[in-house]
């Protein structure tokens, strides 16, 4: 509470020239503290009782919260369905701007999909993923601004670079794990913001590409509300894809050798599986 007394007490008025105090704020802010305490401890007390119950429930063979709505389809499809529905109406009740939130949003979404299989199933504390997004967003709007290609075309060629780039980090710091593999792709994350930041005569510096064309469908001229909506729904299919590709490469035997190669490695090993093509 003492640290925020210079902002929240002390106000020096350039124009009078005079300094204000506020203590009426430092009473708010200790009045806030004392009422968040008690908020945090019962938060930190449920967790707690939740943490036990899971431990109970693992060890009593039960399943948990989640498993069982999962598994209970008089549930799980009525759930399913709501979201469906709110999904499919969400850019016809609210605005424009707060439908392309949503769509950064799904954008963001698919991004964690994608570091969760690095990250979560690997276990390899990868910090320079979002360069990859950064090749994959410049590669479309290079290829419009100097050659004209539309979003379908320049797709699969910043999806095909974006796999080069990889395959060129990948190889050399193949045999790197830990804070080692985090230093260096840290430092490609950096890289490619630094180089895309300041070569001016190649991605236009900080300004960045502007004017570049939405994705169309077959030629169609859209408003700027439609192709929103059309965006939107795009990026929902995509997000479907994306889990459904998650999910075949959890369960697939790549997937699995990811799995147990970050519980022990050199269990994994011993029982012959190959670090470094896995």
């Amino acid at each position: 509470m003492f640290l925020t007394f210079p902002i929240m007490v002390v106000r020096v008025n350039t124009i009078y020239k005079k300094v204000e105090w506020r203590w009426e704020n430092m009473l708010l802010v200790g009045l806030g503290s004392f009422c968040l305490s008690f908020v945090w401890r019962y938060f930190m007390g449920r967790k707690e009782s939740g943490r036990k119950n899971h431990q109970a429930a693992e060890t009593e063979g039960r399943p948990s919260l989640k498993q069982r709505i999962m598994n209970d389809r008089r549930i799980y499809i009525p759930v399913l369905a709501a979201v469906s529905v709110f999904a499919a109406a969400y850019p016809f009740i609210f605005s424009l701007y707060q439908t392309n939130i949503m769509i950064n949003a799904l954008i963001y979404i698919m991004l964690g999909l994608g570091i969760n299989i690095v990250v979560g199933l690997a276990g390899l504390l990868d910090l320079g993923y979002v360069a990859f997004y950064a090749v994959g967003a410049y590669s479309y709007a290079l290829l419009n601004h100097h050659f004209g290609l539309n979003f379908w075309l320049a797709l699969p060629v910043g999806a095909l670079l974006g796999t080069i780039f990889g395959i060129l980090l990948g190889y050399p710091v193949l045999r790197l794990r830990g804070d080692y593999l985090a230093i260096v792709t840290l430092g490609f994350g950096e890289i490619i913001r630094l180089v895309l930041e300041n070569w001016n005569a190649f991605s236009f510096g900080p300004s960045g590409i502007a004017n570049i064309p939405r994705p169309g469908l077959f030629g169609i001229k859209m408003s700027l509300g439609q192709s929103s909506i059309f965006i939107y729904f795009l990026m929902i299919a995509l997000v479907i894809f994306t889990i459904f590709v998650v999910n075949r490469l959890k369960d697939s035997r790549i997937g699995r050798a990811w799995i147990a190669l970050r519980e022990d490695e050199v269990a994994c090993q011993a029982m012959g599986i190959d670090r470094t093509k896995t």
